[in-house]
């Protein structure tokens, strides 16, 4: 297949981790909204992608080895 992402690129994983840990912050007493859930997990892909990047960036800068 080639339409294959790795798991923390899923926003699927991520709305099922938020919807997990919302659970739990409501027995805590904190309240989260579907709304907040969803752009929570917009933000935590966002971000997971670009700190791929940047350690891809940085890992190219810091090799020994030139790239041809």
């Amino acid at each position: 297949m080639t339409d294959m992402k790795a798991w923390y690129q899923s926003r699927t994983v991520w709305g099922a981790l938020i919807a997990i840990l919302a659970s739990l912050a409501k027995v805590a007493g904190f309240e989260m909204s579907a709304g907040d859930e969803g752009d929570l997990a917009d933000l935590i892909v966002a971000a997971v992608g670009t700190v791929g990047g940047l350690v891809a960036l940085f890992g190219r800068i810091s090799a020994r080895h030139r790239v041809m």
